[in-house]
């Protein structure tokens, strides 16, 4: 037999019930929900009630997590103000939409039958810009050509470098609720569907489904068949338009659902069909990677697999996928968004790179092109859980808060918790407990908590939690933030450290930068004392020269100026001078 690898999405659950095999597994990971959920949705409602003159204006639209709201952006001031009687946020762009859409049919241009080292490109709707993406393991002169006609774009074409990239994910037989195409490696089941006779359906993958007339088994052991893959060779698709496809459901005892499985907490029931936005908070379900939620960051996005197997129209999320997981259902709230696609090699939690993040095929397109009717259902549940109670710290380090809390209660049952930092969710959790990342040294932090149920319900805040990270002095006068910070072209980015060493700053004082950027030569870095004093630590000028990358754990040295004393805030300063180059400060220390 023709062995092939099969992209695995995240089995999100039992979308069928097939007589004495349910496609409802039992393993107990627990369930995140959907963060914001009720803000979500007013995003998107607000964003169909949009007036069509000003639909027609806009350059891009998000949902902006930390206030909650629908944001768009537009051309000028005027139509900002008419966004804004309309009750969403709204900023000016440099770029229209029309100015956005010949960019990238600029970078196709370049692209052509594909470019070695070039495997995503698409509109960032967010930073006004299109985003091509290059994995520097796979360069070659031609890819270096293209980066030269990149270049000349201008400031609008953005090329972001990374050392890996996705791939249509496969898995190993392992127990949950898996489907096997035929004796191939398992798929995930996807959202179940009707055709206009009634005929039993579920959406996965079209990688999963592209032999034709393939017999499909909810067991491995071929001895428990549900029905038929790709029925006549015309309902799988794996190219540009998409990565799609259709079971039939054809054998007795096998019925539909629209319950999703959320790995041993009560299961959600999909409501509908929803198109996801930039800033969206979604989650999968995976019959290897369970429930994992993360942030929609690019739509309509484009992908590269290699080997001639491009597909465009994607949506790329934060969300932690691994090997198996290809085909499953990824929710928005109780709404269905889409079909597992592809992801890194290993589940990447909080991915920095866009290399790490995990991509899905949105569910309506499977849906028009095959004429085929979501199975839905409804929810009547509206009570909101109890507020968790007894919130308090348990620890902190110089750059985390480990926080408890009680447990709350539900009529149904509380599927999660979300822990704010401020007003922003910091994290989301399961247990009564809760450990926050990625903080400052020495920095007072209030922090609360608020249970969700699987209705997407929420609670009331908890009282709230304050705390201070503790002084980050990691041996003798070394002080260190380990925080990542991008390196955006034309801005600077800023690092704080607290030093509660005494007395004079030595001489000299040393720096050590952990970053990484695709053009050392576009680079200024400065440090400002307590003092205000601010020493260069490297110039450049900046445009015109050929880029290095920036060497890892870099180290500067400074005399300092008289009287400077070792106690107190300095800041480490990244100036970004050029255009086409992107990067991370990841971590830096400083010896006094």
């Amino acid at each position: 037999m023709r062995m092939r690898s099969k992209i695995i999405a995240a089995a999100c659950g039992s979308i069928l019930t097939l007589g004495a095999f349910t496609v409802v597994p039992s393993a107990a990971a627990a369930v995140q929900p959907d963060i914001g959920a009720q803000q979500q949705d007013e995003a998107h409602q607000r964003f169909k009630g949009l007036s069509q003159d000003l639909r027609g204006r806009l350059a891009g639209h998000w949902f902006d997590s930390a206030a909650g709201k629908l944001t768009v952006a537009v051309p000028d001031e005027q139509t900002a103000r008419q966004a804004r009687t309309e009750g969403i946020n709204a900023v000016v762009v440099r770029r229209s939409a029309a100015d956005l859409e010949k960019l990238l049919g600029d970078v196709k241009k370049l692209i052509g039958d594909g470019v070695p080292g070039v495997y995503s490109w698409g509109v960032d709707v967010r930073d006004n810009q299109v985003d091509v993406t290059v994995n520097t393991t796979r360069k070659t002169e031609a890819t270096e050509q293209f980066l030269e006609k990149m270049r000349a774009l201008g400031d609008g074409a953005h090329v972001s470098e990374t050392r890996s990239q996705q791939r249509q994910q496969a898995g190993t037989v392992q127990a949950g609720s898996p489907w096997w195409p035929g004796s191939e490696t398992y798929c995930s089941v996807g959202f179940a569907a009707t055709d206009a006779n009634g005929g039993k359906h579920f959406l996965t993958a079209g990688h999963c489904t592209n032999d034709a007339n393939q017999a499909a088994y909810g067991q491995i052991s071929q001895q428990n068949r549900l029905g038929t893959s790709n029925v006549g060779g015309s309902r799988s698709v794996n190219a540009r338009e998409g990565d799609m496809g259709v079971v039939a459901v054809t054998e007795a005892g096998w019925n539909l659902s629209a319950a999703v499985n959320t790995w041993g907490q009560p299961a959600i029931t999909v409501t509908g069909s929803a198109e996801a936005m930039v800033g969206d908070r979604v989650c999968h379900s995976g019959n290897t990677s369970k429930w994992q939620c993360g942030e929609v960051k690019y739509t309509n996005k484009a992908v590269d697999y290699g080997g001639g197997l491009v597909i465009e129209g994607l949506t790329w999320t934060t969300a932690c996928s691994k090997g198996g997981d290809s085909g499953g259902a990824w929710l928005l709230g109780d709404k269905a968004v889409g079909l597992h696609d592809g992801g890194p090699s290993q589940c990447v939690q909080n991915p920095t790179n866009d290399a790490d993040l995990s991509i899905f095929q949105p569910v309506n397109e499977a849906l028009r092109k095959w004429n085929l009717t979501l199975v839905t259902g409804g929810s009547s549940d509206t009570a909101a859980p109890s507020v968790p109670g007894n919130a308090r710290t348990t620890g902190t380090t110089a750059s985390s808060v480990s926080l408890a809390w009680d447990a709350s209660t539900d009529n149904v049952g509380v599927t999660g918790y979300e822990v704010l930092n401020g007003s922003t969710v910091a994290t989301t959790v399961t247990g009564t407990s809760a450990t926050v990342t990625g903080l400052n040294a020495d920095t007072a932090y209030t922090f609360s908590v608020r249970a969700v149920d699987a209705a997407g319900n929420q609670s009331k805040l908890s009282a709230e939690v304050n705390a201070r990270t503790s002084s980050g002095n990691t041996g003798g006068r070394t002080f260190t933030n380990g925080t990542d910070y991008p390196i955006r072209d034309f801005q600077v980015a800023i690092s704080a450290v607290r030093s509660t060493a005494t007395g004079s700053a030595q001489n000299p004082v040393t720096v050590k930068v952990d970053a990484a950027h695709t053009c050392l030569e576009d680079l200024n870095v400065t440090l400002v004392a307590p003092s205000g004093r601010a020493y260069a630590l490297m110039r450049t000028p900046g445009g015109g020269y050929s880029c290095h990358p920036f060497p890892a754990g870099k180290t500067f040295t400074v005399v300092p100026g008289a009287g400077e004393t070792a106690s107190g805030t300095w800041t480490l300063r990244i100036g970004d001078n050029g255009p086409g180059d992107t990067g991370v400060l990841s971590s830096w220390s400083l010896t006094v």
